[in-house]
């Protein structure tokens, strides 16, 4: 049976972006993701997709949009990958969704020259997977 997943940031432009194509590609059919904001900006920051795509992952035509598409729907997990969002009051998701947060810096905030910015970009892309691998191996490869 796949697993739903609905990652969940307050912009939707960058962190929860990555993490959903993340979870799609490491998921291997196992997992649906999908990501929302709380606030959304509007647009998918260009870094994620650059990044994802030089990390050899698809991310597939993400938007920007708000928690309130997926509100009454029913998830596996719901993680929260930003302070701001993990602090806010969700719409309710149905169902028995293990919720959990994962604090990852917002790479849309650094400054600097382009290497800087791709360092913070890579630095959250990286942690997101690590994370993602890790749930992947103790929820789905030993299910």
């Amino acid at each position: 049976m796949k697993r739903r997943v609905l990652v969940l940031c307050t912009g939707n432009s960058c962190r929860s972006v990555m993490a959903e194509a993340l979870f799609n590609h490491l998921g291997k059919g196992a997992i649906e993701a999908v990501s929302a904001g709380s606030h959304p900006t509007g647009y998918v920051h260009p870094k994620s997709i650059e990044t994802l795509q030089r990390h050899g992952i698809d991310p597939g035509t993400p938007r920007s949009k708000s928690w309130d598409e997926f509100a009454g729907l029913n998830f596996d997990l719901v993680v929260t990958v930003c302070d701001a969002a993990a602090a806010e009051s969700c719409p309710a998701f149905l169902g028995p969704a293990k919720k959990l947060h994962w604090s990852t810096p917002d790479p849309a905030k650094a400054t600097g020259a382009d290497e800087q910015i791709d360092a913070a970009f890579d630095e959250a892309f990286t942690m997101l997977r690590n994370r993602i691998e890790a749930y992947i191996e103790a929820y789905i490869n030993h299910a």
